[in-house]
């Protein structure tokens, strides 16, 4: 089973033969293969770990693993989903590595982790590693080889207090956070001696040659897709937006350095090609793209690309993607409500939505997914009779396309101008209510979990005391009700659901991730902030 999983890989670039006193690596995705595979970070990642002879990399998935090293030096994870901490604590317990970062030993692993998860706030799972990488692997990730090697024969002490100079690398274990009480606030957060930066800068990669898949497979989730990235971060800065405000600044692939030779090389194993990226149709050069993509050579090449900007949907664009083999492209539109739109700073004009359903319409595509959120603070019910309607005069404008509005609920996120929000009580009957005005027009909607939410929520804003409400969830199943089962069995020890999910948090309180800087201070997060309340009479605590 294993060798043939691994023996279906294309590979894009050659793995280097290792030195013989190579640095033993596990690099694990805490999932299953096929999902792994997928992830376009895993892969790149990998590479760049596979091309140093210093390094003998072992693979790891939860299914399926390369042959591991006895004793593995360095044990990596990278984490894209939050809920993935639970195959984590499993993977370290069937390498016999204890989970908590305190009780493992010099003949330990050191444990790092990385990716989006983790980046965005590390604090829940800061107990089960080691190191966090921060922020953009590109420099990152040799740099912290290259330091580990410097230390390779101390103690782990040493090699950690070492690892901890790194811009970007976090060591969660030399940080000493106080409360104000047990179930409270936080009073502090402080290294714990001074040769310890007291602020950790996340690392932000400046160059324009973006990802590219570095392996193609027929057993990725994607069957045999070539990902390149177009754009890293989005510039429409959302207010509560993760994958712009925590990516900035907005970069863009270079096209004749980056793009085409990356398109050209992965068409020459595929035809399927993934364009990615936040916003990717507002790359300067993107119409210049598809018209290199558009070329005979490539008239078999089918084509996917991720969410686009609504006001960038073409009757070119949706032509492009009709005749690639895509059926349907999905823009984020957030709210009908105007009003709900400027509260986020989504600029974005009903002419604009109606437009890119009669373009796609006219392009030849047979659907328009759309994503939405209840829940915005400031929403009110009239701002939902607004989304019904935006949904019905799409359905007029452009009759026979199949309209899906997919609709999550508001999640405060860190690093954000929003992160001092809490969850709107009201977000899940609000789902309820656009399904019963939806569903019987014909609109596909599909709600996003509500409880699934709250579980983001928690994790998304979490501080390091929750890493002993996960070790208990874990055992109780990964439900809501696991969660609040724990919550019940720490007590007193923890602050209750409410006071991480709920509650608007002061905008003088410690944040868990204050001494995590994101590509924005603080103090500019809370001027966007303000900017938002201010304009829109919205009520937080101050």
């Amino acid at each position: 089973m294993t060798s043939d999983l691994f023996a279906k890989e294309r590979l894009l670039f050659t793995p280097v033969t290792p030195d013989i006193d190579a640095i033993p690596v596990i690099f694990a995705f805490p999932n299953e293969y096929t999902v792994g595979i997928t992830s376009l970070g895993y892969q790149v990642v990998w590479a760049t770990l596979a091309t140093r002879a210093d390094l003998q990399v072992s693979r790891l998935f939860t299914d399926i693993s390369e042959t591991l090293p006895r004793n593995p030096e360095i044990l990596g994870f990278s984490m894209s989903w939050e809920l993935d901490y639970v195959n984590i604590l499993n993977l370290l317990e069937s390498l016999g590595i204890p989970i908590k970062s305190d009780l493992r030993q010099d003949n330990h692993p050191i444990v790092f982790g990385g990716g989006p998860v983790l980046t965005a706030n590390p604090e829940p799972y800061a107990d089960f590693f080691d190191v966090v990488l921060l922020g953009d692997g590109e420099n990152l990730l040799n740099d912290f080889v290259n330091t580990y090697k410097e230390v390779r024969n101390a103690d782990r002490e040493t090699q950690l207090k070492a690892l901890a100079q790194v811009p970007g690398i976090y060591v969660p274990s030399l940080y000493e956070v106080e409360y104000k009480y047990d179930d409270g606030e936080i009073k502090s957060i402080k290294p714990i001696s001074s040769d310890i930066p007291a602020q950790i800068q996340k690392q932000t990669y400046r160059g324009n040659t973006l990802s590219a898949s570095t392996v193609v497979t027929e057993k990725a989730a994607w069957e045999n897709i070539f990902m390149v990235e177009v754009v890293r971060s989005c510039p429409e800065m959302c207010r509560f937006c993760l994958a712009s405000y925590l990516t900035l600044p907005f970069r863009t692939a270079s096209l004749n350095d980056s793009l085409v030779p990356a398109i050209e090389k992965g068409l020459k194993v595929t035809n399927r090609l993934g364009l990615l990226g936040a916003s990717v149709t507002q790359h300067p050069e993107f119409e210049t793209l598809l018209e290199y993509i558009n070329q005979p050579k490539y008239e078999d090449v089918r084509l996917s690309i991720a969410s686009v900007r609504t006001n960038t949907v073409t009757e070119e664009l949706a032509k492009t993607l009709a005749q690639r083999g895509t059926k349907s492209l999905t823009i984020a539109v957030e709210s009908g409500s105007e009003k709900v739109r400027k509260i986020i700073n989504k600029k974005l004009e009903q002419e604009d939505i109606i437009k890119a359903g009669e373009n796609a319409k006219k392009g030849g595509l047979k659907g328009l997914k759309l994503y939405g959120m209840v829940g915005i603070p400031g929403e009110t019910s009239e701002d939902l009779d607004e989304t019904v309607k935006m949904m019905q005069n799409l359905k007029k404008a452009a009759p026979g396309i199949r309209f899906t509005l997919g609709c999550s609920t508001f999640v405060p996120k860190a690093h954000t101008p929003f992160q001092w929000f809490g969850v709107n009580k009201e977000a899940e009957k609000r789902l309820k209510f656009l399904q019963k005005k939806l569903k019987p027009q014909g609109i596909d909607f599909r709600p996003e979990s509500y409880n699934w939410s709250i579980i983001q929520t928690l994790l998304s804003r979490g501080d390091r005391r929750l890493s002993r409400l996960l070790e208990l969830t874990r055992n109780f199943g990964d439900s809501l009700g696991s969660y609040k089962r724990a919550f019940k069995e720490l007590k007193g020890q923890i602050p209750p659901l409410d006071f991480y999910v709920y509650q608007n948090w002061s905008t003088e309180q410690i944040l868990p991730w204050n001494h995590l800087q994101g590509p924005l201070p603080q103090s500019t997060l809370q001027k966007h902030l303000n900017e938002a309340v201010d304009s829109h009479q919205l009520t937080v605590n101050s």
